[in-house]
């Protein structure tokens, strides 16, 4: 198991999980996520400076943040080492986990949804909605499910 908590997006690993993240998406959506030209870091390197959110996270019972580009990162205040270390119900306030929590097995069982919206949390207590979020299970080329990817370009600051 590669422990992507202690990588940054520039790690050959990363860069790998890049390539299953957006070679999952396609799948999923049917369409890409970025323009997938030049090398898997090239593409690792123009998913991470895009302006739209992306994050995603892994298997685990409690799952764990285990890539945001800068976009989540910055909507999130926090450094690459903070988000990754994450658990991803802590994206979300305490009385919307529950919901969060049924979508997630919601895309488990169809692959993705698209029209998901919900309410997030950033480290610093700023809530914002996010509307709509598109989740897609993220595969390796074996089947195996690695996790769960989520983009977003729409979000409201909320008082």
């Amino acid at each position: 198991m590669i422990d992507l908590q202690h990588t940054n997006w520039t790690d050959p690993e990363m860069v790998q999980w890049c390539q299953y993240l957006l070679d999952s998406y396609a799948h999923w959506v049917k369409q890409e996520l970025i323009v997938r030209t030049g090398t898997p870091l090239e593409q690792a390197e123009r998913l991470f400076n895009s302006a739209f959110v992306v994050a995603s996270h892994g298997t685990e019972d409690d799952p764990v943040l285990n890539y945001g580009n800068q976009a989540a990162l910055d909507l999130w205040a926090m450094n690459w080492q903070q988000f990754t270390q994450t658990p991803s119900r802590l994206t979300a306030e305490p009385g919307k986990r529950e919901e969060r929590s049924r979508m997630l097995e919601q895309v488990k069982k169809q692959g993705y949804i698209a029209d998901y919206r919900g309410i997030r949390i950033s480290s610093t207590g700023q809530r914002f909605l996010a509307d709509p979020i598109l989740i897609w299970n993220i595969h390796k080329p074996d089947g195996t499910i690695g996790g769960q990817g989520a983009t977003f370009s729409v979000w409201k600051y909320l008082v």
